[in-house]
């Protein structure tokens, strides 16, 4: 994709069990990086969770996702108001590139690349082990990744799980099943 004029907010299969995502941020890559790996930004978009910056550290990110969910919409009942996920860094090329594995399944990456004073984030979740997962993943970052745009601009972000619900009939619709 040379043009990232025309960038869809939606993620795609690039493999079977593997999605592939991207953003265009308001740069330097060096704001953006922080976003990723500090615990205080990420906890504005994502999860919080200090991590040590070496390959094969361990960390664990913890959501509240209440804390995006600004006005408020209904949280499913299935999901905890807390969540953590141990994870390990698998590459790391700062300010470029940081992959972890995710959990004791699949592994995520984030690649950052200069696009004049903005900045392309490309993230890729591999191993996603079915199709529900799929359908709650692929929701779940597109609401993230959306969270981290309106912060990176100084917007309000829209409510995370009004959105995450809406969004995985959305996938369900244009994922291949």
């Amino acid at each position: 994709m040379n043009d990232v004029t025309t960038l869809d907010a939606y993620g795609t299969l690039i493999e079977p069990a593997t999605l592939k995502i991207q953003r265009l941020l308001p740069g330097p890559i060096e704001r953006v990086w922080a976003y990723l790996t500090e615990s205080e930004m990420r906890r504005q978009w994502l999860a919080a969770g200090k991590m040590e910056m070496k390959v094969g550290t361990t960390f664990t990110l913890t959501w509240r996702n209440a804390e995006l969910n600004n006005p408020p919409s209904k949280r499913p009942e299935s999901f905890p108001e807390e969540h953590s996920l141990e994870s390990r860094i698998t590459e790391l090329d700062p300010p470029r590139k940081l992959a972890i594995a995710w959990g004791s399944s699949g592994g995520v990456s984030f690649e950052l690349e200069p696009k004049g004073n903005k900045v392309l984030l490309t993230l890729i979740h591999r191993r996603l082990p079915d199709r529900k997962t799929l359908l709650m993943v692929s929701a779940g970052w597109h609401m993230h990744l959306d969270i981290l745009a309106a912060r990176a601009i100084g917007k309000e972000p829209a409510p995370f799980w009004e959105g995450w619900s809406r969004l995985q009939t959305e996938y369900d619709q244009r994922l291949p099943a």
